[in-house]
Order: structure tokens, then C-alpha cells, then sequence
């Protein structure tokens, strides 16, 4: 049974129903925390741009500096070939940690002890002087006659030395991230895939890792930005042409030291931006069918209040209104 709006109104007295005022719900706290962070951040722009002592000509100088732009391109090579043997290093050992074999075990658990125990910088210097415990490397039958023999700083220069050291430090992170990852498959999914007859190196790369990435992902992306910046204290190898080391030269040679901070951290800032950036499409791509945004589309036609089903009226005029259906018992 259908019955108008009009019809209703006279029912309920002859009064028209009335729209729902709703009124949202203030946040003075917002307002005022926003505010704050408003008048902060002006302060600081004034600051920055009245301040005579930043020297910002200075900056404007050495920003796009030769020598800086070689640091930069230093840095980001030994960022790349860090984490690169450090992935590659870590794969294994997250293997190796969740072998039947002992000896493979223990072997991958001393290794994270170990480089993890130990500070980053201690690490660089120890690789740094490794040429003062080993003055040569030599290759040749155990007890017996040499074959070949090398010196070792010609064959582990300081570029060397500090990929090494820093990809050796970060592998043991990463051993424990790609554990993690592994470890979040369910096992089920293992031993469906193996009443299937899949191989297990098979089973590894299109049953396991796809879903082990959504969790590697993002911390390898954190870990990443932590090596570009750390490669700051490849100066204890000593390797001095990355960018921190470059900029503290000019420092030096200008007496001016904080608009030469300004340039390495402007740069460190731009490198990192564009790995985020490149951090989020990946984590995007592996999120697939996980991180889905579920929209909510409501239906007036389906709304039903108090018994009775709101129906949209034809489309004649705006002032038309809307027909009230009964809803039946």
C-alpha cells in the first residue's frame, strides 16, 4: 500500500515531516593543534630566510658544486652495490636459518649475532685495516705449495672495503626481515602446494615469496634509506669521496660549515624522496588484493526508518516529494 506525503501529514496532525538537522561534531583540539603548527612553521620560514648566519648564497654556491654531484653519484653507487650483495647475502641466510640442517642453522644464527652485536663504524674500521692483518691473500693447496697470491690493498681498496663492510652489517638485518616474511605463509598453503607435486624451489617462488614480499617490502625500503644515510661513515675505512665527506672538505676550506651541512643534507633529503616515492609503488604492487579501500554506497531506495521505505521520487521537479511506501508485515 502506497500512501503521499500529503496523506501522511494529515494523519500526524497536519504537520510536515522536518529534514534531520544534524550537526557535526566539534574539535576544538584540532583547531587549536593546528594553529600551533601553523605559527610554529612561520617562525621557522622567517627564521630561515632573515637569518644571515645560514649563508645561503653560500649554499646557493655549492649546491650544484662539481665535487658535490660526484659525491652524490659516489653515494648512490655504494648504497646500490651495499644493498645488493646485502639482499643477496640475506636470501641465503634466511634460507640457511630455516634449513633442517644444523650446521646451516647455527651458521646463520652466529652470523646475525654477530654483525648485529657489533656497531657499523667498528665494522668500517676493522675493513679498513684488514690489509694490516692480512698483507696478502694467496690461494694454493692447504699446507702446501701457493698457487697465486695477491696483495690485499690492491685488491681490497677502500671503495671495496666499505661496500663490503656496510654490506655485510646490513645482510644480517635483512636475514631477519626476509625470515619474517617467509615465516608469515601460511604452512598450509606449503603442503597443499607439495600434495600438488610442485618442486619445493618451486613452491619458494610462486607460492611463497609473492605473499612473503608484502611483508619484506616495506622494511627493505626502510632499511634502504638507512644505508644511503649511513654510508656516512664510510670515512672510517677511510673512503673519501662520498657526499658527507666531499661537503666537510669544502667546510673546511671555507670556514663556513653549516651552509655545507645545508647542501649534503639538501641532497641526502632529494635521494631520499625519490626512494620513497619508488618504496610506495613497489609496496602498492605487492599489496595487491590485500590493501583494498572498501567504498560504502547508500541507496535511499534501500534506506528503510521506523517501518516505512524511503523511495525516490520521479524526476519531474525539484520540489517534488518523495512517496512513503508501507512496508509490509
Amino acid at each position: 500500500m502506497s500512501i503521499t506525503t500529503d496523506a501522511l501529514s494529515t494523519t500526524q496532525g497536519n504537520r510536515s515531516p522536518e529534514l534531520i538537522k544534524a550537526v557535526p561534531v566539534r574539535h576544538p583540539g584540532r583547531w587549536v593543534g593546528a594553529a600551533v603548527i601553523l605559527v610554529v612553521a612561520a617562525v621557522g620560514i622567517q627564521s630561515l630566510a632573515t637569518n644571515p648566519n645560514f649563508h645561503w648564497d653560500t649554499f646557493g654556491l655549492y649546491v650544484l658544486d662539481e665535487n658535490v654531484i660526484r659525491g652524490v653519484g659516489w653515494t648512490l653507487l655504494v648504497t646500490v652495490l651495499s644493498m645488493a650483495i646485502a639482499v643477496t647475502l640475506a636470501i641465503l641466510l634466511a634460507f640457511m636459518r630455516q634449513s633442517d640442517n644444523p650446521i646451516f642453522r647455527w651458521s646463520s644464527w652466529f652470523w646475525v649475532w654477530f654483525f648485529r652485536g657489533t656497531p657499523v663504524y667498528t665494522q668500517l674500521i676493522f675493513w679498513g685495516l684488514v690489509a694490516v692483518l692480512y698483507p696478502k691473500i694467496t690461494l694454493g693447496v692447504p699446507f702446501g705449495p701457493e698457487l697465486l697470491s695477491l696483495t690485499t690493498q690492491d685488491l681490497l681498496n677502500a671503495f671495496w672495503a666499505a661496500v663490503l663492510g656496510l654490506a655485510l652489517n646490513e645482510s644480517a638485518y635483512l636475514a631477519e626481515i626476509f625470515r619474517a616474511g617467509l615465516k608469515s605463509v601460511d604452512k598450509g598453503q606449503i603442503e597443499a602446494a607439495e600434495a600438488l607435486g610442485m618442486r619445493g624451489t618451486k613452491i619458494m617462488w610462486r607460492i611463497v615469496l609473492p605473499q612473503a614480499m608484502r611483508i619484506i617490502v616495506p622494511p627493505t625500503g626502510n632499511e634502504t634509506i638507512g644505508m644511503l644515510k649511513t654510508t656516512s661513515l664510510v670515512l672510517a675505512v677511510p673512503f673519501t669521496l662520498d657526499l658527507t665527506f666531499v661537503t666537510n672538505t669544502l667546510a673546511n676550506r671555507s670556514y663556513l660549515p653549516i651552509p655545507l651541512l645545508i647542501v649534503a643534507a639538501f641532497w641526502y633529503l632529494v635521494v631520499t624522496s625519490i626512494l620513497m616515492v619508488g618504496q610506495h609503488f613497489i609496496e602498492k604492487h605487492y599489496g595487491k588484493g590485500i590493501d583494498i579501500s572498501t567504498r560504502i554506497t547508500v541507496n535511499p531506495a534501500a534506506i528503510q526508518v521506523a517501518g516505512a521505505r524511503v523511495n525516490p521520487a520521479p524526476a519531474t521537479t525539484p520540489d517534488s516529494a518523495p512517496a512513503i511506501e508501507e512496508s509490509g508485515r
